[in-house]
């Protein structure tokens, strides 16, 4: 090996991407409204041309916050056809991965030491039964739907998620349930990221 083909392997990846050094949008924090309305904001104040970059930290959060972020990600490459690119930073938990499934997996980064973590969804309702049983039916009926509904949108983030990697969904259902913690050299190696910087 040449002493400069030596240097180039020395050196961080970083530097192939230079857009990741200035991201456009930078998310901290629970993923919540006040996310979601900082979202928009920097967004608004974000150059008008060119690719824009977002980067994320989080523990997670609100899921629908981080598909209405998402949603605005696909939107502003479908109706501008700027590319958007997707930075992840030190945990990308939960709803942040939510916010992941939005970018195709050769737009994503996450940066050396980062932990993905995949989870199933959660609920805790309590269902009260009082009243004429034709209602509680109903009521039992409403409930189950909610249920079924929610499991159909975690299954279409999980597919987006995977999607283009060789992650299978089969062994994704299977980890999921107890929390399922990725580093970014796993990331990178299951095609789940382009690249870690």
């Amino acid at each position: 090996m040449t002493g400069s083909a030596a240097m180039d392997q020395t050196r961080p990846n970083a530097r192939h991407y230079p857009l990741l050094a200035q991201p456009n949008v930078h998310l901290h924090g629970p993923v919540n409204d006040a996310m979601y309305d900082s979202f928009r904001q920097q967004l608004v104040n974000a150059p008008s041309e060119g690719s824009l970059v977002f980067s994320i930290t989080t523990l997670g959060g609100d899921p629908e916050v981080a598909r209405a972020m998402g949603d605005d990600v696909r939107l502003i490459g479908e109706y501008t056809g700027r590319e958007t690119l997707f930075l992840g930073k030190v945990a990308v938990y939960s709803a942040g991965a939510t916010f992941m499934s939005a970018f195709p997996n050769d737009k994503r980064f996450l940066t050396r030491g980062t932990r993905i973590m995949v989870h199933e969804r959660q609920m805790t309702a309590s269902v009260e039964l009082n009243g004429p049983l034709r209602m509680q039916v109903a009521n039992l009926k409403a409930k189950l739907h909610e249920i079924e509904q929610s499991i159909r949108i975690e299954e279409e983030g999980f597919r987006a998620l995977i999607a283009g990697s060789s992650v299978d969904y089969g062994e994704l259902l299977k980890k999921a349930p107890n929390n399922w913690y990725i580093d970014c050299q796993e990331a990178l190696d299951m095609g789940l990221i382009l690249d870690v910087i």
